[in-house]
C-alpha cells in the first residue's frame, strides 16, 4: 500500500499579517513502517518492465529472435494480454517461418484461447519437420483432448499452468 504524505505549511496570524511558515517535516518512513513483500512486488514489477522493453529492443534489432519472443509472450499471457502475444508471434513467425519453437508457442497461446483446431494445424506442421519432437507431441495431444472436452459440452480452456509450461518448453 502506497502512502501519500502531505505535506503542508501553517498559517498563522501576528500583527503584520498574515504569514505562513513552513511545518517541520516528519519522518517519511520508518524502516520498520516498509512492508518487505511490497518492496519485492514494487522492485519485481520495475524489473518485468525493464525485462519486457529489452525484451522488445532485442526483436526490433532481430525481429525472428525466438529467445527474446518466448520470455515476452509469457509476460504478455500474464498480463492477460494474449492478443497482443499471437501478434508478437505472427511477426516472429514471418521472419522466422519454420522456428519449431515459435509454432510450439503460438499453439499453446491458440490453445489457451480455445482455438484448439488452429493450434493443431501448427502442432502438425511443426511435427511434420520434426516428428520425434515430444513436446509438440504432448501439445497436440492436449490440444486433441481439449479439443473434444469442448466438443462433447465440457468446454474447459486449458489451465493457465499447461500455457506456461508448454512455453517453457519452447525455450
Amino acid at each position: 500500500m502506497l502512502a501519500i504524505l502531505l505535506v503542508g505549511g501553517c498559517a498563522s496570524w501576528d500583527q503584520s499579517g498574515l504569514r505562513v511558515g513552513e511545518a517541520p517535516r516528519p519522518e517519511l518512513l520508518a524502516n520498520k513502517d516498509v512492508d518487505p513483500a511490497v518492496c519485492e512486488r514494487i522492485a519485481h514489477t520495475l524489473l518485468r518492465d525493464a525485462d519486457e522493453d529489452t525484451l522488445r529492443a532485442a526483436l526490433t534489432q532481430q525481429p525472428g529472435n525466438v529467445d527474446a519472443a518466448i520470455p515476452l509472450v509469457r509476460a504478455l499471457l500474464t498480463q492477460k494480454h494474449p492478443d497482443e502475444a499471437l501478434q508478437l508471434l505472427d511477426s516472429v513467425l514471418l521472419a522466422a517461418p519454420g522456428d519449431l519453437r515459435a509454432l510450439n508457442a503460438k499453439g499453446a497461446v491458440l490453445d489457451s484461447e480455445g482455438r484448439h483446431r488452429e493450434a493443431q494445424a501448427l502442432y502438425q506442421r511443426a511435427l511434420a519437420t520434426e516428428p520425434d519432437n515430444e513436446m509438440l507431441r504432448k501439445n497436440l495431444n492436449l490440444s486433441l483432448a481439449l479439443d473434444g472436452k469442448a466438443e462433447s459440452g465440457n468446454a474447459s480452456l486449458q489451465a493457465p499452468s499447461d500455457v506456461a509450461h508448454a512455453l517453457m518448453h519452447s525455450k
